[in-house]
């Protein structure tokens, strides 16, 4: 279910003072936890460590980002692989 079209999007106060304060060239990540927050044109160009659960993942912003969420860009979930013996020939062969 999307938001209200008479509320807005949802955008964290303070996520948006980070990137007033920040200069437009400046190449610092700005460490983010809320994923929620929905990306606008001021927050293009801007590196963003969006927190997955564990670590910092670094999204830069681009313009077709506009309109998202900044945890669409960064993975919750890590695949690793799927085991058994045929798994670990096939590697194997591989190398």
């Amino acid at each position: 279910m999307s938001r209200s079209l008479k509320k807005g999007p949802y955008v964290n106060p303070r996520i948006l003072k980070k990137v007033q304060d920040a200069k437009p060239g400046d190449k610092a990540v700005i460490k983010v936890w809320d994923r929620a927050c929905a990306i606008t044109p001021a927050m293009v160009g801007f590196t963003f460590g969006v927190h997955n659960g564990k670590i910092h993942i670094p999204v830069y912003v681009v313009e077709n980002m506009v309109g998202h969420r900044l945890g669409e860009f960064a993975s919750t979930k890590k695949f690793v692989n799927h085991g058994g013996k045929m798994a670990k020939t096939q590697a194997q062969a591989k190398k």
